[in-house]
């Protein structure tokens, strides 16, 4: 201690000396940018005591590579400014890493802390820095509220949502203010009659009788001197399913009727502090929400709301007074993951009419959210919103494809369906939106009691889903690729919803195949560190002694056994493996590692006396070939012993056990499923043979004869796919791999049945679930991601951009492009934790390549072209070692022969 202490005063001492002296060299070509503390700018709401701080860099300088940084932390940027960092000086720390993790004093909670960073390149000079930032803290682990949970004095079946309200006196003049609030299952949070905050659906879904989230906002904004209102909007969401579903919502051991904790704290002008929280002296009832349910929707009677009850001059002396209850769980945990938001008003493209009580809005695309209705008409005017994704013959609504799983009791129930009842006491216009449900929807049939009159202006769809940031896009020569792109991106974010989801309509849940599924088109496309880290902490909190999880994620105690399986449950090893690889963190891999050893430990129970695994379900909704379900559990089972000894690897821990596991697995599995004789695996499938060349089960020497057995079946079936879930991400990427990328590519855009491009020449705006859809419509959600890894194909095969499992986190990029002969050109970019990967190629007239590529500061990136054909331009920045161009930071232009 005594050391590190006079090492850090040297540090400090030495740096006042240079830059008094001006003896310090400055890059001025290189900035230091986008300053992030636990992967988000500037939050309010950090409860981790080792919170993580992320920069990236704008360089004009060629191969800029950091050797050294210094993290400050200090009370205030004046701190910072005099070289004062009176919370933790890093010191100067040598990295090529641009991370670090906090290690100073232990953070007190609702504090403002603010930081920068200092970073030295290989030739010694000091970056140009950003200006200083700051990242707040919430409720510290451990932290007391000074608040109690409150509820009404109703049980858990009744249908009409409590409303809370209380006022408070501003005397003194205000400096900040911060609420800290969960309200669950959903909530809306009001100050003098203001809706704060942007995100709808909070606090986002978990094991609500294991783990709670809560929001924190900065009001200091919507408070005056004087008297102010607090209003609070409670609905049922996950926490109180009233109605019955096949997944046993309605039987959770969490379910409680809607209950709320809130404190507000103040800071004033004079230094003193001020908390209110929720108490026995809140005042509640209820309101114009008169039933609500995740699967139907929102039943609104505006004649039911006070006007003003959110407003301060509002008279509550009639209202009862809130009672305190007991909190639902025992961990409470800042919500860092982003909310869900109305990212898009979406107005519809055509309105047909049945008369003047009926009408069907088309809004051109399939969405996930709720529609908004603008209409006047008398008082009492019931007006039902149903959603769907389809149309009879005739023009009205179909919900036959989705509407299987939901049992209300209730006759007045539907699902997927609004209803708003006009309070029309005025020639005002009334706004209805659904406030505690979501739903998966392209056209929606407006019903009203009576006549009244409907344009295509009346209503909006509003697109909703957790707000991660986009970092990826893709555009090529086939318009038919770009629109599966697209199509691809609107279902995972459609899906996306608190959790990863399979459809937003007839299940909205967190399947954990066809989350793992997806991950390299959720991560190239999308910043989604934050929402996968949560859901991590959800199957923590959902994993049994025994060490089984359920297939779902949450769940109220459907999915676990034997039912669902290892291909499924493989998420818990793949999810955080793919977060290591793309942000080169491993945090999640920590907090999943006990976790997993002991699902590891309860797989052992379930083996064969060969040491394999016959049960669970495998390549799920397949076309028409069906692979053995107990070759795949047997290839997962596998994967997850090699991902585990990985794990122990990266964290310090023995992996011998685990890789020796990994090894006899791999041999039992060649023993009883690989025929040598044919180069083949178990049944010979497309997705049998795509999945031993995936996880590399195939015996050494025997790769490239497996390969081009695949690519015989693909032709067999006269190049188009005859795979599921599994095979829609490994067959394509070995077939790239292998030397068939045209024959990938010809499948992927192939128009017919059964094929991606087919759903969209039949119009469909995001994927289905079945590669047909059954007459019976009971089998076809058209909102679904899991075959959505063609999207991922098309960044890590055409654009060639991947990460190096040796360098994780882009620190050093794969180039790996595929020049198929279909296509005239390509353009990608990935904004990777590193930076900006940007990559264009295009075919010219005389059949050469014109590839450019742009390698982010502080990174490498290698180029395997197969072509010996290639000039270089600039010739200076690279060298030419093991099959592969390496490749300094900096852009480049590639010619590459015929």
């Amino acid at each position: 201690m005594k050391n590190c202490i006079l090492k850090n005063l040297f540090y400090l001492l030495s740096g006042i000396l240079c830059v008094l002296n001006s003896c310090i060299p400055i890059n001025s070509e290189t900035q230091i940018v986008a300053l992030r503390c636990e992967y988000l700018t500037e939050p309010l709401g950090i409860d981790e005591p080792a919170p993580r701080f992320t920069w990236e860099y704008e360089s004009e300088q060629v191969d800029f590579m950091q050797k050294y940084y210094r993290i400050r932390v200090a009370s205030s940027p004046d701190a910072l400014a005099e070289n004062l960092p009176d919370i933790w000086d890093s010191g100067k720390v040598k990295s090529d890493r641009a991370r670090a993790v906090y290690e100073g004093k232990p953070l007190s909670a609702h504090t403002r802390y603010y930081w920068d960073v200092q970073v030295w390149d290989q030739k010694g000079r000091l970056c140009k820095p950003e200006t200083v930032t700051y990242f707040e803290t919430a409720k510290m682990i451990g932290e007391d509220w000074n608040a109690s949970w409150i509820t009404d004095q109703f049980d858990k079946e009744y249908r009409p949502a409590p409303i809370f309200r209380t006022t408070i006196e501003l005397k003194k003049m205000l400096r900040s203010a911060r609420i800290y609030i969960s309200g669950l299952g959903y909530y809306e949070l009001f100050i003098n009659g203001a809706r704060i905050g942007r995100n709808r659906l909070d606090p986002a879904y978990t094991h609500f009788d294991k783990r709670i989230l809560y929001n924190t906002y900065d009001v200091t904004e919507n408070l005056t001197t004087g008297k102010n209102a607090i209003a609070v909007m409670l609905g049922n969401g996950w926490f109180n399913e009233q109605s019955v579903a096949v997944w046993d919502f309605h039987k959770a051991a969490w379910r409680k009727r809607p209950q709320l904790i809130c404190e507000l704290r103040l800071t004033f002008t004079d230094g003193s502090t001020e908390t209110i929280g929720t108490d026995n002296r809140w005042k509640t009832r209820t309101g114009a929400v008169v039933f609500n349910n995740i699967y139907s929707g929102d039943y609104v009677d505006a004649r039911e709301e006070e006007p003003g009850w959110q407003q301060p001059d509002f008279d509550d002396t009639a209202w009862p007074s809130a009672r305190t209850t007991s909190a639902p769980a025992s961990i409470m945990r800042s919500q860092l993951m982003p909310g869900i938001e109305v990212v898009k008003e979406i107005v519809p493209v055509s309105v047909r009419s049945f008369g003047d009580k009926i009408w069907v809005y088309d809004l051109g695309q399939n969405i996930s959210g709720g529609s908004c209705l603008r209409v006047k008409g008398p008082a009492g005017t019931r007006i039902t919103l149903k959603h769907g994704e389809m149309l009879k013959e005739n023009g009205r609504l179909e919900q036959g494809n989705i509407d299987i799983y939901f049992h209300p009791v209730d006759p007045e129930e539907s699902f997927q369906t609004d209803v708003f009842i006009l309070r029309g006491d005025s020639a005002a216009v009334e706004v209805f939106y659904p406030r505690f449900n979501y739903h998966g929807f392209q056209y929606v049939e407006v019903e009203s009691s009576q006549p009244i009159e409907m344009t295509q202006e009346s209503l909006t769809g509003w697109f909703m889903h957790t707000r991660v940031e986009p970092v990826g896009s893709f555009r090529c020569s086939n318009d038919l690729l770009n629109q599966i792109w697209a199509a691809t991106n609107r279902s995972y974010l459609g899906n996306l919803h608190g959790i990863p989801t399979d459809c937003p309509q007839r299940e909205k849940n967190g399947w954990t195949a066809d989350a793992h599924a997806a991950m390299d088109l959720a991560l190239l496309n999308f910043d989604g560190i934050k929402l996968y880290e949560k859901w991590m902490n959800d199957f923590l909190d959902n994993q049994r002694q025994e060490g089984d999880i359920s297939g779902i994620v949450p769940s109220a105690g459907w999915g676990y056994g034997t039912g669902i399986g290892p291909v499924w449950d493989a998420a818990m090893f793949i999810v955080p493996h793919s977060l290591y690889m793309y942000y080169g963190d491993t945090l999640t891999i920590g907090r999943m590692y006990d976790a997993c050893k002991r699902y590891l430990d309860y797989l052992k129970t379930k083996e064969t006396e060969e040491g394999l695994l016959n049960y669970g379900l495998g390549d799920w909704l397949t076309y028409r070939a069906q692979t053995p379900n107990d070759f795949t559990s047997s290839c997962f089972y596998y994967w997850d012993y090699k991902l585990m000894a990985e794990f122990a690897t990266v964290l310090g821990h023995d992996a011998s056990l685990y890789q020796a596991k990994a090894d006899t697995l791999k041999s039992a599995i060649c023993r009883k499923y690989f025929h040598e004789s044919a180069a083949s695996f178990a049944n010979g499938t497309q997705t049998a043979l795509g999945t031993a060349l995936y996880m590399g089960l195939v015996p050494k020497g025997s790769e490239q004869r497996v390969a081009d057995r695949l690519a015989e079946a693909v032709r067999a079936t006269d190049g188009h796919l005859d795979f599921g879930l599994l095979g829609s991400k490994f067959v394509p990427t070995v077939l790239t791999r292998y030397g068939y990328a045209d024959l990938a590519y010809a499948m992927i855009a192939k128009e017919t049945v059964p094929s991606w491009g087919a759903w969209i020449r039949k119009g469909a705006t995001t994927l289905a679930e079945t590669w047909m859809l059954s007459p019976r419509f009971n089998d076809a959600s058209l909102n679904h991601v899991f075959m959505g890894d063609v999207s991922a194909w098309m960044y890590q095969r055409l654009a060639g951009i991947n990460y190096d499992e040796k360098s994780p986190g882009f620190k050093n990029i794969v180039l790996r492009p595929q020049f198929v002969g279909e296509l005239d050109w390509v353009e990608a970019s990935y904004r990777s934790v590193s930076g900006l990967i940007d990559v264009v190629w295009k075919r010219t007239t005389d059949n050469t390549i014109l590839y450019s590529v742009k390698i982010p500061a502080n990174t490498t990136a290698d180029l395997y072209l197969s072509n010996d054909n290639v000039n270089v331009s600039p010739a200076c920045k690279y060298v030419k070692k093991e099959g592969c161009f390496r490749l300094k930071s900096g852009a480049y232009t590639f010619e590459i022969g015929k």
